[in-house]
């Protein structure tokens, strides 16, 4: 497995990313929190991690949701993957929503979230008067079948 040095800052009490597995492509995050959250039906909310980083240029972090999480609760991210730039260095906060029926309750260091690095590359692009065409052409939204 590929390593990429990463340097991360903590908030008093908060959890370091962890990876679950050896093989694992995410790390977990934990909710850094004073006291439960309640999310009713529907509900959003931004949890914070106590996660500060500084990730190298070339590279982002995606916040995912847990699928465990999604299964039992329908706890989920709302901006799948929540994308977090080389540049940030805010704490690392994820935006929950309660897609289920009943409330949840998010427990301080509850794992909440997983987090992949991946290497971001960036386009230069160019203006032309037209692109090329292929055989799906326009198509979209299943377009090529169900």
């Amino acid at each position: 497995m590929l390593e990429l040095p990463v340097k991360i800052s903590l908030a008093e009490g908060a959890s370091p990313p962890y990876y679950a597995s050896e093989h694992a492509a995410g790390a977990d995050l934990y909710a850094h929190l004073d006291s439960p959250a309640k999310l009713n039906s529907h509900e959003r909310r931004l949890i914070p991690t106590g996660v500060f980083m500084e990730l190298p240029p070339g590279y982002e972090a995606q916040i995912r949701p847990r699928s465990g999480l999604a299964y039992q609760h329908g706890i989920t991210v709302l901006n799948a993957p929540g994308t977090i730039d080389a540049d940030y260095r805010g704490e690392v906060m994820v935006l929950v929503i309660n897609t289920g029926d009943r409330p949840y309750v998010i427990k301080p260091g509850e794992r909440i979230a997983q987090m992949v690095i991946q290497s971001a590359l960036r386009a230069r692009f160019a203006v032309e008067p037209s692109i090329s065409e292929t055989p799906r052409g326009s198509g979209g939204f299943g377009s090529t079948g169900t």
